[in-house]
Order: structure tokens, then C-alpha cells, then sequence
């Protein structure tokens, strides 16, 4: 393991475990001192987790931990979770084999990205997926609020999988199962359903994250 990815790793799971709460300060010194190592591959640590969004760095202010609205996120991917679902019910019959090529295409390519623990790209190909059915949904006026509440996610996180990376194989199975369903023309409410459930198993995910988070923050204060 390189010095860069050292800091990377240990700086990351101390975020996703809690150790390193929302609007913590990471001092990159202290952080080089520990790990034995200069402060050049910590910056470069630094660099990637801004990139993934899990920090966030200003001149006067330096690298903390980037702080999630709970409430918010979870009440924005509950209200997705409705929208998706009627989305994809009402794309569904006009679905044709080259969009399921594609849905099958791009699971195979999460499948990849999550082996090589690219969360970022498993995201973006997450979120490719969806957008492949819910374009063909004729509810123009639906298919904007649908962008307009994964804007409102980005805002929050660039990706939830990068703190959920045990979702992330779950959602596979989840995908392979809506693409099955659309396959085989299953009923609407079906697929509907099964839609909806894809995306609050998610906010559960998070919800349960978070709450760990929490336990953590409170038994290391104690």
C-alpha cells in the first residue's frame, strides 16, 4: 500500500465509522505525524475524499468532514422512491430490447466498478441506469422532478455508495431484478413496487449508517 493510500484508507473509514464526525477538522500534519509519513500524500488523500464528497476544503477553514442533513436526504430519496416507481411503471411498455441490453450492460459494468471499489463510478453508472428507463416515461413534467430531487441529493453527497458500500451489492440485485420484471412485462403495480422498495431500502441503509455515526461519536465521548 502506498503513503498516499495509506492516509486515504485510514482517513476514509474514520469518516465512515464516525471517528471523524460531520464538520470534523482534519489537520493534515497531526494526520502525517501518526501515519509516519510527510503531509504531501495526506494532501493528495485529502484531494480524492473532496472529490467523492465526503470533505470539504477552504482556504481559511481547511480540510473537515462534510456535514449530511439526515432528514433532508432521507426525506428527498423517499419522495424518489415515489417518483422512480411510477416512472419506471409508466416507461415500461415502451421499453424495447436495446434499453434492456443497455440495463443489463451497465449492471455488468457496476458489477466491475464495485470489484475494483470505484465507488464514484459505480455511482454514476447507478444513476445511468435509471436515467435509461425513465426516459422513455412520456410524464415530461415527471421525469423533471426526478432530476430535480437527484440535483438536491448531489448537493448533500455525490455518491450515498461511497458511504454505503455494502448497499451497493444489494442494489445490484435490485437492478437485475427491475430489469427481469420489465423483460417479462410484469404487472405496473409489480414493478411499481418493486421500484419504490429499490430506493427506500437505500434511504433505510442510510438511515441505519447514520444512527451507527451517532453511537460511535457518543461512546468515544464518554
Amino acid at each position: 500500500m502506498s503513503k498516499q493510500e495509506l492516509a486515504y484508507q485510514t482517513i476514509r473509514a474514520r469518516i465512515i465509522d464516525g471517528a471523524y464526525g460531520p464538520g470534523y477538522r482534519i489537520v493534515i500534519d497531526e494526520v502525517a505525524r501518526e501515519l509516519g509519513v510527510s503531509p504531501i500524500p495526506v494532501r493528495e488523500a485529502v484531494r480524492r475524499l473532496e472529490a467523492e464528497g465526503l470533505i470539504t476544503y477552504t482556504r481559511h477553514a481547511g480540510a473537515r468532514v462534510v456535514a449530511i442533513d439526515e432528514r433532508q436526504y432521507v426525506d428527498t430519496l423517499a419522495t424518489l422512491a415515489v417518483l422512480e416507481g411510477y416512472a419506471t411503471a409508466l416507461a415500461a411498455p415502451r421499453l424495447d430490447e436495446s434499453d434492456l441490453a443497455e440495463l443489463h450492460r451497465l449492471t455488468d459494468e457496476m458489477r466491475a466498478a464495485l470489484d475494483r471499489g470505484d465507488l464514484l463510478r459505480y455511482g454514476a453508472l447507478n444513476r445511468a441506469y435509471h436515467e435509461a428507463i425513465y426516459r422513455r416515461c412520456p410524464n415530461g413534467y415527471l421525469t423533471d422532478q426526478i432530476r430535480q430531487s437527484w440535483a438536491r441529493l448531489d448537493s448533500m453527497r455525490h455518491s450515498i455508495f461511497v458511504l454505503l458500500p455494502e448497499r451497493a451489492r444489494a442494489s445490484i440485485a435490485d437492478h437485475e431484478r427491475i430489469a427481469d420484471l420489465l423483460a417479462s412485462r410484469a404487472p405496473a403495480e409489480e414493478i411499481e413496487q418493486t421500484v419504490r422498495q429499490h430506493k427506500l431500502a437505500t434511504a433505510a441503509a442510510f438511515q441505519a449508517r447514520a444512527a451507527g455515526a451517532r453511537r460511535a461519536v457518543s461512546l468515544a465521548a464518554r
